[in-house]
């Protein structure tokens, strides 16, 4: 078995069929097996995997576990020299899994290979990061990150200013397209169930490092990601949670001064950005109003849980 791809799906039914189908359309000639997780989903996404797609190995969770346990089901499910995490929001383009597995196949020092990922207009989406760090933690608290976006110190922790056209060695590759060599899963481990949702790829990639392994990125490898579809439905919470999960990284892996520093700079994050969503929550219309005060609540939450200490 060449791949094992593994989908955790969140009530994206639509969308998760036409993953499978694209997968289906572009594997072109690789030993492939897909693996699909349902998350407690209420829109009959299980039933409709079932019926349309036989081959397909299911394992229906009663609820939501989360994004790394949900991935561990099936990464030890899986058979595969390589496992792909790819999201169930994603379109597999013509003839680029297998450059994916060729690529890795020649990088054998790479324990996690990423690709190009593309908005639905083709232009491109970051999918490559720095790691989490308390001096990038201030960049983005004191928002300079947003409003100087196209100077290539400020924006460093995305690398907005990379066009993703070659070969690179990089610390973090988002999930929604992460292939990840089986032997180096083998060595470090499954991911970390402590994150429920968001950097556990971001911990998994330092724990590869950390153990020699190199993650890389390869242009020659193309998805579309639409981006935010089961996340999106809850949009503001999961600004706090992906926060509040990156406070568990410096928690985890920076020792206790860090991440009291950590604590303070996503306190000042919320903050800052408080006074204007109050104001629009006001003095809008209805719709934007609405929005506002949502993510006003929850950003008041998410300083109330750091406060309490809630990541530790």
């Amino acid at each position: 078995m060449d791949i094992s791809i593994i989908i955790v799906n969140w009530n994206t039914r639509q969308l998760l069929r036409n993953c499978i189908l694209s997968i289906y359309e572009n594997v072109n000639g690789l030993r492939y097996e897909i693996i699909v997780i349902d998350n407690g989903s209420s829109d009959n996404s299980a039933n409709m995997v079932k019926k349309i797609f036989a081959d397909v190995k299911l394992i229906v969770n009663k609820e939501n576990r989360g994004f790394a346990s949900a991935n561990n089901q099936g990464i030890l499910a899986a058979q595969g020299r390589y496992v792909l995490l790819l999201n169930s929001d994603t379109v597999v383009l013509p003839d680029r899994l297998g450059k994916a597995v060729d690529f890795a196949d020649s990088h054998s020092s790479a324990a996690v290979v990423g690709c190009k990922v593309l908005n639905p207009d083709k232009s491109l989406q970051p999918s490559c990061f720095m790691f989490p760090s308390v001096f990038n933690m201030v960049l983005s608290s004191s928002y300079l990150y947003k409003l100087l976006s196209r100077n290539p110190f400020f924006s460093r922790e995305s690398m907005r200013r990379w066009d993703r056209n070659d070969v690179r060695h990089v610390d973090v590759v988002t999930g929604c397209f992460l292939l990840v060599r089986a032997e180096a899963i083998k060595q470090v481990g499954l991911m970390d169930e402590r994150f429920f949702m968001y950097a556990e790829e971001t911990d998994w990639c330092y724990r590869f490092k950390q153990a020699g392994w190199s993650i890389m990125f390869t242009p020659d490898c193309e998805i579309i990601h639409l981006g935010g579809q089961s996340s999106g439905k809850i949009r503001s919470e999961m600004l706090v949670q992906l926060r509040l999960s990156i406070l568990k990284f410096i928690d985890k892996h920076h020792g206790r001064l860090k991440y009291k520093l950590a604590c303070f700079l996503t306190i000042v994050f919320f903050a800052v950005r408080l006074p204007a969503w109050s104001i629009i929550s006001i003095l809008t219309t209805v719709p934007a109003r609405e929005q506002a005060a949502i993510r006003t609540r929850a950003y008041i939450n998410g300083i109330i849980k750091i406060l309490n200490g809630y990541e530790r």
